[in-house]
């Protein structure tokens, strides 16, 4: 019994790693630029077929996907941030929310009339193959990584934005930027890269799932509802609650799939409604 327990406490935390990643990414760019950005999923998506076909068609490993991915699909977010969304900025987030919605639509119509949706393999790195038995369970080399790259990116980023100049800039481009841009802050180039940033975050979770999921175009839609509910929940455009409820729900979510399996799929969902009943802003969220 410990050891199913602990195995689906591992689960939860695996799957937690990667609501924390997203859920971050999506915070960013909510909380910086004011944007639903429902691409995400879609971004998340791209960033396992980028790695997938970079594998089969270029012989690229995992390694360079972990660190090309993400740039490529950054890259493509600016090009879009720049032709479409930035025309939607101070308009009502619903705007914002309809055309990343759209473009989300779009991506996964075209990934599926290319590849289907069955899914496709892809192969755990030579180096983190095999696990270690730690007695009460067995841990997976790969799951123990993910875990550990997922808590680094997510808490480095928040240093990066709470802690640094730079993401003072951010935060003051948000509420003042014509201010900062008279003292010589290139305010529109900080927004475009601050949404290729989100979508990088988004790419390199889909290199890192990659090995553990299926790649298949439905990836990103299967995950990005309960995202959106992880945000919900740690309150919107907040790093610390994206990243501490994504790991919390992940690990609610693995307990329940322990001792009432059924309930798995909704747990997430009834939080959402418990806290907005109780703090509409959010656990970590700010009430306007």
């Amino acid at each position: 019994m410990v050891q199913a327990l602990s195995g689906q406490l591992l689960i939860g935390l695996i799957n937690g790693s990667f609501y924390a990643l997203l859920s971050l990414g999506l915070a960013v760019i909510f909380g910086l630029l004011n944007v639903v950005n429902f691409a995400h999923g879609a971004q998340y998506m791209l960033g396992a077929f980028v790695a997938w076909m970079g594998m089969q068609y270029l012989g690229l490993g995992y390694w360079w996907a972990l660190i090309l991915t993400p740039l490529v699909v950054g890259l493509l977010a600016v090009v879009f941030e720049r032709l479409f969304l930035r025309r939607l900025y101070g308009l009502d987030p619903l705007y914002g929310l309809l055309l990343t919605f759209g473009a989300a639509l779009v991506l996964e119509g075209i990934f599926q009339n290319i590849f289907g949706i069955s899914g496709n393999s892809y192969p755990v790195p030579a180096l983190l193959q095999g696990g270690s038995n730690l007695g009460f369970m067995y841990l997976p080399r790969y799951r123990g990584w993910v875990v550990v790259v997922s808590m680094a990116i997510c808490f480095g980023s928040w240093f990066v934005i709470e802690k640094t100049r730079l993401g003072a800039y951010l935060r003051a481009g948000t509420e003042k930027p014509l201010l900062l841009q008279g003292f010589g802050v290139n305010v529109p180039v900080m927004f475009t890269l601050t949404y290729g940033f989100g979508a990088a975050l988004a790419a390199f979770a889909g290199v890192m799932a990659a090995p553990i999921y299926q790649v298949t175009p439905l990836m990103g839609s299967n995950v990005i509802m309960v995202v959106f509910a992880v945000v919900v929940i740690g309150g919107m455009g907040s790093i610390v609650g994206s990243i501490v409820t994504g790991l919390g729900l992940g690990l609610v979510e693995g307990l329940t799939k322990f001792y009432y399996a059924p309930a798995s799929d909704v747990i997430v969902f009834v939080v959402m409604a418990i806290v907005l009943l109780v703090r509409p802003a959010g656990l970590f969220g700010k009430a306007q």
